[in-house]
C-alpha cells in the first residue's frame, strides 16, 4: 500500500555515453519510466510531467560497496539527464545500509554504518562482541532489512540536490562520459580523497 520496489538486474546503461535510441531501447530505463509515469525529458523533446508521479519518493538502494556506488552513479545519471526535475523538486533518495551489525555478549545488537563507527565500538565494548560484516543487501534476511532499509521510522535515506547545476553537468560528462583522458586526469588529482573499501 504504502512502497513498491522494482528489482534492477545489474547495472543499467550508462546513459551519458549512449544515443538517445539506445537509452529508450533499455529494458530497465523503460520499466522505471513506466513506473514513475511522469515521462521523460531529453534534448529531441520534453514530455516530462512532474504531476504524474506515482511516488513522492524515489529511493535508490544498493550495496554499500564499490559496485553498488556505481550503480547508484549509473541510476542518478540517468534522472539528471532524462527526469532532472525528479532531483531538483526533491524526490531522490538514497538508501544508506549499514556495513555492520554488532552483537554484544549481553544486551542488544546494534548496526553500524561505517569503519569509523566499528572502532568507537570496538573502543567501548572489549568484553567481546560478534561481528556481521554485510556486503550487499542480500546478505540480509527480510526482517534485517526492514529494520535498516525499508522502515520509514528507521531508515537511513541521503536526500539528493544540487547546489550548482553547470558544474553538476561538467562533473557528470566528465565522469560518466566517453573522454578517458580527463577522467583518468580527475581520478589522478583526487585520489587522495578516495574513500576505499579494501
Amino acid at each position: 500500500m504504502y512502497q513498491a520496489i522494482l528489482p534492477i538486474r545489474g547495472k543499467i546503461l550508462n546513459v551519458e555515453k549512449a544515443s538517445i535510441d539506445k537509452v529508450l531501447a533499455n529494458a530497465e530505463i523503460r520499466t522505471m519510466i513506466n513506473a514513475f509515469g511522469c515521462g521523460f525529458s531529453e534534448d529531441y523533446g520534453n514530455d516530462f510531467d512532474i504531476s504524474k508521479l506515482r511516488y513522492n519518493k524515489i529511493i535508490i538502494m544498493a550495496d554499500a560497496d564499490v559496485d553498488g556506488s556505481h550503480i547508484s552513479n549509473l541510476l542518478l545519471t540517468f534522472f539528471y539527464r532524462f527526469m532532472p526535475d525528479l532531483i531538483s523538486e526533491g524526490h531522490v533518495y538514497v538508501a544508506m545500509p549499514p556495513l555492520y551489525k554488532v552483537v554484544p555478549k549481553r544486551g542488544e545488537g546494534e548496526y553500524l554504518y561505517d569503519d569509523a563507527a566499528l572502532a568507537r565500538y570496538r573502543k567501548t565494548h572489549k568484553g567481546g562482541f560478534t561481528l556481521q560484516r554485510y556486503k550487499g543487501l542480500g546478505e540480509m534476511d527480510a526482517e534485517q532489512l526492514w529494520e535498516t532499509t525499508l522502515d520509514p521510522a528507521r531508515r537511513r535515506l541521503r536526500q539528493v540536490l544540487i547546489e550548482d547545476a553547470s558544474t553538476a553537468s561538467m562533473i557528470t560528462e566528465l565522469l560518466m562520459g566517453s573522454e578517458v583522458p580527463p577522467r583518468r586526469q580527475f581520478i589522478h588529482d583526487h585520489a587522495d580523497d578516495a574513500q576505499l573499501d579494501i
